[in-house]
């Protein structure tokens, strides 16, 4: 008889911990939502920012492979450029996807940051001297 007590005294407590999963459903969804935002949306991002980068290239931008060859961009087809690697003219033929950065691009992008932000700071000096000389 107390076998049967028991059993139904285990019953009960099942029926409270369903309970207990419905509880834990919004930490699950925040839990998701976390790894979305942390993990799976910046891969997302690198990985377009990644393919906008071999899309770009052209002649002559400066590239260095995945395979850590650095050469001179000499032509590019749709899915493949030739790069040229040391003086001697070295011409080898790769898959846009084996480009791992465009320095050329990279140098670009640095120069025109570098010349806003002078224009920011001119503009900036300009209003405080406009500023003093109103008072």
């Amino acid at each position: 008889m107390l076998y049967f007590l028991d059993a139904a005294a285990t019953t009960g407590d099942a029926a409270q911990q369903g309970g207990g999963l419905l509880g834990m459903l919004p930490m699950l969804l925040i839990m998701i939502g976390v790894f979305y935002f942390m993990l799976i949306r910046p891969e997302n991002k690198r990985k377009k920012e990644a393919e906008q980068m071999r899309s770009a290239i052209k002649n002559g931008d400066q590239v260095t492979t995945i395979g850590g060859i650095v050469g001179t961009v000499v032509d590019v087809k749709s899915d493949k450029f030739v790069l040229e690697t040391s003086a001697d003219q070295v011409r080898i033929e790769f898959a846009k996807w084996a480009i791992s950065t465009n320095e050329t691009a990279a140098e670009t992008a640095k120069e025109e940051a570098r010349k806003r932000q002078e224009e920011r700071a001119k503009a900036k000096a300009a209003k405080k001297a406009a500023k003093t000389k109103d008072k």
